[in-house]
């Protein structure tokens, strides 16, 4: 499978390439040369196949032709050792539970998978690769649990100060070894915007092998498609339409379950649900894309004003909005309207959500709850990661688990930096 340039389609590169580098000079994101459709009998065979088992069969078909069977069965295996399990809470209202990993968030199942991919393609070079990403939550956690002590490896997380929960900054900042946490004096949108200036710092790239983690990789992305196949696999034989409803702020998980529908998996509809940070449920309604200031919320994963996946799902739908508005419905929530979500499903349904997951639900809701179709809305972490706002909604306590209660024992590792491309260039050059 080769790889294009989504500024540059006529730049092409590798699996190793696109994983390995994440963009292009040009700051292009990359995409598939072709999204395979699988097979009939895949899907006919889909409710009997466990989660590992449809992780291989969907990876194979993607990048199959660039690792042997062998090596990406060990990918998947390792990377997906718990379990993403779809609970019922109505008769036709399903929640897809992605925050059983090791840290309690729905990215750890990309970035384990991009990491097993790291491993592979660096087990028989001798160089250095540096990643840099910028978090506004839990990208920075996974990223350094999955990549911790890997060999040839150093990660370099920025974070906006004063912005992510106080857990989510224990999970990035406790680390050390080969993890440097940088808490930048400004918001998500100016980390993001720092690391891309360093992608597009040609200087820099002579000197240092730079590449991402978070949803601009395309291996960070791509695995997060194997939630929606396995939602599918655990709702068995129905006849139903399926609408799912996915808490965006990058877009990226939504991007990966588009991927999963070109596949062919039968997703009728999606719900792009999200914050005041409402740049995409306006271009579905406008036509226009207009990126903003990032506003802050109790949502901070979805803080995000100029989300980098769009223009990866403007390309699925060859830039055509009504094409993209006919399987996308977006919708927006104040952090009161948040909290009014997250009270109603605990005294309707008794289930006790988190602020993003309460966002998902909100947009199910006002698209319009029905016996005619199958609602499912993704809970992309563990209410403990924000006990307060959780707590303060439905007037009950959240249970912390115990791996939690170790890291908020443990020391804070980071350095604090101006909002500025300088102050991050004296920060790699101190890493390399």
């Amino acid at each position: 499978m080769n790889f294009y340039d989504i500024k540059n389609p006529a730049q092409k590169v590798s699996l190793k390439e696109a994983v390995l580098k994440s963009i292009s000079a040009e700051s292009g994101l990359y995409m598939p040369e072709l999204i395979p459709a699988l097979s009939e009998s895949f899907f006919k065979n889909l409710s009997n196949l466990n989660l590992q088992e449809i992780a291989f069969e969907v990876s194979n078909a993607m990048l199959g032709d660039d690792i042997p069977h062998e090596a990406l069965k060990k990918i998947v295996n390792e990377a997906i050792s718990f379990p993403i399990p779809l609970k019922q809470i109505d008769e036709n209202l399903f929640v897809q539970e992605l925050f059983h990993g090791p840290t309690l968030a729905f990215k750890d199942v990309g970035a384990r998978f991009m990491a097993g991919l790291f491993q592979y393609f660096l087990r028989n070079e001798n160089r250095e690769v540096v990643i840099l990403v910028a978090t506004s939550g839990d990208t920075g956690s996974a990223v350094a649990n999955a990549f911790y002590n890997i060999k040839g490896v150093k990660v370099v997380i920025l974070y906006p100060s004063g912005k992510v929960s106080e857990l989510q900054e224990k999970q990035l900042t406790t680390m050390g070894g080969n993890i440097t946490a940088l808490e930048v004096e400004g918001n998500f949108d100016d980390c993001q915007r720092m690391v891309k200036q360093a992608f597009a710092d040609k200087e820099l790239n002579q000197q240092v092998n730079l590449t991402s983690a978070n949803s601009i990789n395309f291996a960070r992305l791509f695995p997060q498609s194997f939630f929606y196949f396995n939602a599918i696999a655990q709702l068995g034989k129905q006849d139903k339409p399926v609408v799912i409803s996915v808490p965006s702020g990058n877009f990226g998980n939504l991007t990966s379950g588009l991927i999963a529908k070109r596949m062919g998996l039968p997703i009728n509809q999606f719900i792009a649900a999200t914050n005041r940070n409402h740049v995409v449920p306006d271009y579905l309604k406008s036509g226009e894309y207009k990126p903003q200031r990032t506003h802050h919320t109790i949502t901070n994963a979805m803080d995000v004003g100029d989300p980098s996946n769009f223009p990866r799902i403007s390309e699925i739908y060859q830039k055509q909005q009504l094409l993209m508005a006919a399987d996308i419905k977006g919708f927006w929530y104040t952090d009161e309207q948040t909290r009014s979500a997250m009270a109603e499903l605990q005294e309707k349904y008794a289930y006790q959500s988190d602020p993003h997951g309460a966002v998902a639900y909100a947009g199910l809701k006002e698209c319009g709850l029905s016996k005619e179709r199958i609602s499912i809305f993704l809970e992309t972490a563990h209410p403990a990661k924000f006990p307060e706002e959780v707590e303060k909604s439905t007037h009950l306590s959240v249970t912390i688990p115990e791996s939690l209660k170790e890291i908020m024992k443990l020391e804070k590792k980071a350095t604090k930096i101006p909002n500025s491309y300088v102050s991050l260039l004296q920060q790699l050059k101190q890493v390399v």
